[in-house]
């Protein structure tokens, strides 16, 4: 029981973290870049996370984890920050290095449009439910910045990964929040986020997982072009 989260972790990231060494793929030659990028957005994420859960936002049963706990979270749940975005960075080389997807940069207007027109939307309406409000600023502000600050053309793309990714999601944030288990490892106070869930998923976590992987993704690319000039 105590490894549970440990071995989610794990399964997340095993299988990704192989393929990486295929010829045909070559991952591993980025893991420096990948790296990096994961430190520098797990800093701002840590610290969102450090936060929320001293304010009971959230908080972690801890029969599902090692009970090594640093700044008031799991060593796992520091771990997240890692495993998570390698195997969505990962994917996104994947689909990138072997599928034609340019086209996709023509939807970014409407992508970033939309996106941030519902944020916004959702961050006055219910300013009053923390996660729901961090979540829909931090999201809006990420989308502006990458596509009128950095013009990244390839927002469209990293949406439709993320689409694609939801597979991967639905059963590792399930047993996170719940399903399968006898009780969630993540537990959330009702009155700070929308209590929609997508079975025993809040909708602020598909969100939020976004931003980070948006953000991760950025990051990523920024490192490969100063230190390894090409995206192969």
């Amino acid at each position: 029981m105590a490894y549970t989260y440990s071995l989610i972790l794990f399964f997340t990231v095993i299988i990704c973290f192989i393929a990486s060494f295929d010829r045909r793929i070559k991952f591993n030659n980025h893991f420096g870049a990948f790296l990096m990028a994961a430190i520098v957005v797990a800093i701002l994420f840590i610290a969102w996370d450090v936060w929320f859960t001293a304010k009971g936002v959230w908080w972690f049963n801890t029969d599902y984890t090692l009970g090594i706990v640093i700044a008031g979270l799991p060593i796992e749940e520091w771990l997240f920050f890692i495993c998570i975005p390698f195997s969505c960075v990962f994917t996104y080389f994947c689909f990138d290095k072997f599928f034609k997807l340019d086209w996709l940069s023509g939807l970014n207007n409407l992508i970033v449009f939309f996106s941030v027109i519902v944020c916004s939307l959702i961050a006055l309406l219910h300013h009053d439910k923390i996660y729901t409000l961090v979540t829909a600023v931090a999201t809006s502000v990420t989308l502006i910045y990458l596509h009128f600050i950095v013009r990244a053309n390839w927002i469209g793309k990293a949406s439709l990964v993320y689409a694609v990714l939801m597979l991967g999601f639905f059963p590792v944030n399930g047993v996170l929040t719940g399903s399968f288990i006898e009780n969630p490892i993540v537990n959330y106070n009702p009155n700070d986020f929308l209590g929609i869930r997508m079975g025993t998923i809040p909708l602020e976590d598909a969100v939020y997982g976004y931003t980070q992987f948006l953000l991760v993704l950025y990051f990523f690319k920024l490192f490969q072009r100063k230190y390894q000039s090409v995206f192969e």
